[in-house]
């Protein structure tokens, strides 16, 4: 598949996507641990897996990934500055990571779950309402 100056492209890195800014050329802007912001070759990006159009470039972000450049004093940090960082901050001019939002969001849902189910006091209240709406169809039925 051939990309586009700007074009956000992604590939599988264990379970999150991974994701760069295509500049042209087989050239890619990402950010990894190992290198923080770098620009690599397209198949060294792909790392031997397929990769996946994200977001199509607008002329906007095709014009801001002309001018992107790795910056050293941008370091890779999962929380604050990671690849998706990277390319949301080259192509639309604001750092948003939505897949760490996504993942922040699941872990704290599932967490809230974990302390709802295990606390004894929350374990006899949802068994008593539930007993109340058993009781309750049970009446209308």
């Amino acid at each position: 598949m051939s990309y586009q100056r700007g074009d956000i492209i992604g590939r599988r890195k264990g379970i999150v996507l991974h994701k760069g800014v295509y500049l042209g050329s087989d050239r890619v802007l990402h950010n990894t641990p190992g290198r923080g912001e770098h620009v690599s070759s397209l198949a060294d990006f792909a790392a031997g897996k397929r990769v996946v159009l994200v977001r199509a470039a607008c002329d906007e972000s095709r014009q801001r990934a002309s001018a992107a450049s790795p910056r050293a004093d941008r370091g890779y940090n999962l929380f604050t500055h990671n690849c998706e960082h990277t390319a949301s901050r080259v192509t639309l001019g604001r750092s948003e990571s939505p897949q760490l939002r996504g993942w922040v969001a699941g872990v704290g849902v599932a967490a809230l779950a974990y302390v709802v189910t295990r606390h004894p006091g929350m374990t006899a209240a949802a068994f008593a309402l539930g007993r109340r709406l058993v009781e309750g169809a049970a009446t209308r039925a």
